[in-house]
């Protein structure tokens, strides 16, 4: 027993070591394309399978027990079916090649685990393989072997399970898991190479690294085919003696060998540098480096070109002046904001129009200043109660978007600011009085609704005219129809108009249907109820939000008011002026078919109405209790 235990361990050692081999050779590999990886994994992965064959543990005659299922599942696992189908040939030719009575089963054994690893393979081949996956395979391959070992023939032999069947499981599993862990380190490791050699050979500027001698240790792409270089790997050892010239080196050199004895940084040195006719301007920063023990080993430089930049900077000072010119004689005023919200430009005009924090709106004053001084002062009228930093920090960051806005100053004039992005990245203001422009609006506007007003309202009552009732009646009807909610409309009829109007005249009847619509004022006055002139001597009243039962109360009400009034009409047989309602109420629908309903509902009046009228009560119809006539 405790040989085939170490006989086993030392197939464990010979899987490690396949492992272990692939690994160190990962990263080498990694410049083939895919198919070419998996290849080779499923070709390494079947001569490992080989050598742990080599050190089987012999099992019967022609049958043994090595650890090679546990390099066919790793190679399913990581390299897929291709890989699994190499793997498997290679292992399962070989052991065709010992040959024995347990061939052709350990053939199938191999097949059985290439299957499972390839599961494995299917359940994760969306995402990394992880460490638990390896958990989960090796335990699933260790039950297949120990299974397979009971019912394959040439190894059903319970002596033989007895003795291998719980190292075979035990290590075969450790196996898996093992193998998993160092392909995935290998693999994360490789990954973060490639992160870092990417970040170092592909950045626009010239990166680099020397050592205390001054040579170079590693340089970027940049650096190479800026030197001439056919490669990186080519400066490696290269000084800037054999870069530049003699004096230029012996400056570089010293200059570098004083930041590593002084431990000091070099940031953004320029230099200006003639390179056959150009001159180019170039930022150079420079940083000591040290090795594990804090001791100084070399140091990291990087060169950017700022050549353009600078020029753009000259261009933008040039211009600045031009503008400067160009902006002294506007009547607007003007500002430059640069992309940290500072003022880089303005002209007199600017700060004139802001008259309690001009001192502020100067070069060089960044806008979350200007706030503040806006904000102490209540230059502005729109400022919220309280400002928050927060509030602070949005509106500096809102400099830089496009624009336009009016804004209302203590003093009650009016600025229209006009913000742009320029293509650099900086913001531009034009500020313009608006005052006057303001004021004509609001009295422009003050007319447009006093004219609105005129159109919309009846001339004799006062009350709203039949054109802003049937607005009014159409959007209610929208908003009844979406929420369920009821409306109801009560049609008023004067009783008898034309005669009042025989027996007193126009001008008496003109006065009572003010009267009317004064009492229809009083009984409805809720937010939302619209009193409306229909036509003649028809009223209307919308009630939004209201049923039969409330409208009926609210009607009640007001002819409790006509009543109170009691204005004299002696062409009426009741003696005094009285009115007539018709309710109708819907959800939503045909406003016409409202208007009609609430129309033929009208009840003219009688002398048994008149009674109970003179005695207080609301009379209503047998047949529509929703309609009620009241004299």
């Amino acid at each position: 027993m405790n040989t085939t235990w170490q006989i086993l361990l030392g197939n464990l050692a010979i899987t490690a070591l396949a492992i272990s081999l692939w690994s160190h050779g990962y990263y080498q590999l990694r410049i083939l394309s895919d198919a070419q990886r998996k290849l080779a994994f499923g070709i390494a992965m079947g001569f490992g399978a080989i050598c742990s064959m080599v050190l089987a543990v012999p099992l019967n005659q022609g049958v043994f027990v090595d650890l090679r299922y546990s390099l066919v599942a790793i190679s399913a696992l990581f390299g897929g079916p291709f890989s699994a189908l190499l793997t498997i040939v290679i292992a399962s030719a070989y052991r065709l090649f010992e040959g024995g009575s347990g061939a052709p089963d350990g053939v199938i054994s191999i097949v059985l685990v290439g299957l499972v690893g390839l599961c494995g393979f299917a359940l994760v081949r969306s995402r990394n393989v992880r460490l638990r996956d390896a958990a989960m395979l090796g335990v699933a391959v260790s039950a297949t072997l120990v299974l397979a070992m009971s019912l394959l023939p040439s190894q059903a032999d319970a002596r033989a399970i007895e003795l291998v069947g719980l190292p075979i499981a035990v290590l075969n599993f450790f196996s898996i898991v093992i193998s998993a862990f160092v392909l995935m380190q290998f693999e994360r490791m490789a990954n973060d190479r490639d992160i870092l050699t990417a970040a170092l050979t592909q950045t626009p500027d010239f990166h680099y690294v020397k050592n205390r001698q001054g040579q170079f240790v590693i340089v970027n792409k940049n650096v190479a085919e800026h030197h001439h270089y056919a490669s990186p790997s080519a400066m490696v050892g290269v000084t800037d003696f054999e870069l530049a010239t003699q004096r230029r080196a012996e400056q570089l050199y010293a200059e570098e060998q004083e930041l590593m004895q002084t431990e000091a940084s070099q940031l953004d040195k320029l230099e200006r540098l003639q390179e056959g006719s150009f001159e180019r301007v170039y930022a150079t920063s420079k940083v000591p480096l040290r090795d594990r023990t804090g001791a100084i080993i070399g140091l990291a430089g990087s060169t950017r070109d700022v050549t353009e930049q600078r020029r753009m900077e000259q261009q933008l000072r040039e211009s600045k002046d031009l503008l400067s010119l160009a902006m002294a004689g506007m009547s607007d005023g003007f500002a430059m904001f640069d992309q940290s919200g500072t003022i880089v430009f303005t002209n007199d005009q600017y700060a004139a129009l802001f008259p309690l924090s001009g001192d502020m709106r100067v070069p060089g004053k960044n806008i979350r200043d200007i706030l503040r001084k806006a904000i102490e002062t209540n230059e502005r009228r729109n400022f919220p109660a309280e400002v928050t930093d927060e509030w602070l920090s949005n509106a500096a960051a809102s400099l830089h978007h496009d624009k336009d806005e009016h804004i209302e100053l203590f003093n009650g004039a009016w600025l229209s600011l006009r913000t742009r992005q320029a293509s650099n990245g900086m913001a531009l203001v034009a500020v313009s009085d608006i005052t006057v422009m303001k004021q004509a609006e609001f009295s422009l506007r003050t007319v447009a609704e006093q004219m609105k007003s005129l159109a919309d309202t009846d001339g004799l009552t006062g009350l709203a005219n039949r054109r802003a009732f049937d607005g009014a009646l159409s959007v209610t009807m929208e908003v009844a129809a979406c929420d369920g909610q009821p409306t109801a409309l009560l049609m008023i009829d004067v009783d008898r108009f034309k005669a009042y109007n025989d027996a007193y005249g126009h001008l008496e009847g003109d006065e009572c249907l003010k009267l009317i619509g004064d009492c229809l004022q009083l009984a409805f006055d809720r937010p939302g109820d619209m009193v409306a002139r229909f036509g003649g001597e028809e009223f209307v009243v919308l009630l939004p939000e209201t049923d039969e039962t409330k409208a009926g109360a609210l009607a009640e009400a007001f002819l409790n008011i006509l009543r109170a009034k009691a204005m004299p009409h002696k062409a009426s047989d009741f003696g005094i002026v009285t009115a007539s309602v018709g309710i109708a109420c819907s959800r939503g629908g045909n406003t016409a078919a409202l208007v009609l309903e609430a129309d033929r509902g009208f009840i003219r009046p009688s002398v048994r109405g008149a009674i109970r009228w003179l005695d207080g009560c609301l009379t209503q119809t047998q047949s529509r209790p929703a309609e009620l006539s009241v004299s």
